[in-house]
């Protein structure tokens, strides 16, 4: 069974309630493993009903909290507020609202494309190409069988996103990683649906950087793990459908949340986004023993 990229941009496609007010549908049943909303599917979904409100300016600047976990049963509407529209900036506010609630709130700051200074942070490590790189479906049984269930079950899975990480499954002796992604087909020319499926893909991998050199994972059963805000920038235009690197690193964990940061770079060494993210990692604590499980320990 696989996802594609078509179906991720008829997804990312709104329907028009009103001035301002969009509804968006969640993945079929066809697709595997919904227990909830996707945080990136709720991301990318807010951006275009933003987008859809603005005119000769492109996004530049997302900041979002996610309030609660999104019901996969139901549509979602967004209704976007247009706070601002000047002469280079216009910002809009976009919560999405489920069972009469809102489940997340995101600002999106809008440019007009102008010339200007010019430069970056070159990418510091030495990454293999992603044809280096295999993919999913390539891994050796070695590799697979030393992933606990639910993080094989997770990279495995059917999705429109095709991910190449590196050196998947290696015991982290820093919290750092770096995973090549691209849409599994090609998407439309228009310029905001990159940016859209790039914001989807943004929340795919990164809270994951914050476990790494704790050897757990926030796809297990040991970590109760959630997103609880999402910021992006965008600095350059790029194509969602040719390989980008996405470099993750995670500068802190304390009090049952983790940071993580991602810089996201084009083939010819672009930077063209910048991600951070905190979330909820809770270690969940194992069961009581009861008194027989203690004796025979």
């Amino acid at each position: 069974m696989t996802t594609t990229a078509a179906e991720l941009v008829q997804l990312l496609d709104l329907e028009t309630l009103e001035d301002n007010l969009f509804r968006g549908l969640n993945p079929p049943e066809s697709w595997p493993f919904r227990t909830r909303v996707f945080g990136g599917q709720v991301l990318a979904q807010a951006l275009v009903a933003a987008q859809r409100t603005v005119e000769g300016s492109a996004a530049h600047s997302m900041h979002a909290y996610f309030l609660l976990g999104g019901d996969p049963a139901v549509p979602i509407v967004y209704d976007v507020e247009r706070v601002r529209d000047g002469r280079s900036f216009a910002t809009r506010r976009t919560v999405a609202i489920q069972h009469g609630r809102p489940i997340f709130i995101m600002s999106v700051s809008f440019h007009r494309e102008e010339a200007g200074l010019d430069h970056q942070l070159d990418l510091e490590v030495v990454v293999p190409s992603p044809e280096e790189v295999p993919g999913l479906g390539e891994l050796p049984a070695s590799v697979l069988d030393r992933l606990p269930a639910p993080v094989r079950d997770y990279w495995m899975r059917p999705r429109p996103i095709e991910l190449k990480p590196i050196g998947l499954g290696e015991r982290r002796a820093a919290p750092r990683r770096a995973v090549w992604f691209r849409t599994t087909g090609p998407l439309p020319d228009d310029a905001s649906v990159h940016r859209a499926v790039l914001a989807y893909a943004t929340d795919m991998t990164l809270l994951e950087a914050t476990t790494l050199v704790h050897g757990t994972s926030v796809l297990g059963g040991d970590i109760q793990a959630a997103s609880l805000d999402h910021a992006l920038w965008l600095h350059r235009p790029f194509r969602a459908d040719e390989w980008l690197l996405y470099t993750q690193d995670s500068p802190s964990a304390s009090g049952a949340r983790g940071l993580a940061r991602g810089l996201i770079y084009d083939r010819a060494g672009r930077l063209i986004a910048s991600v951070a993210q905190e979330g909820l990692i809770r270690p969940v604590a194992p069961p009581a023993a009861t008194p027989s499980t203690q004796a025979s320990a």
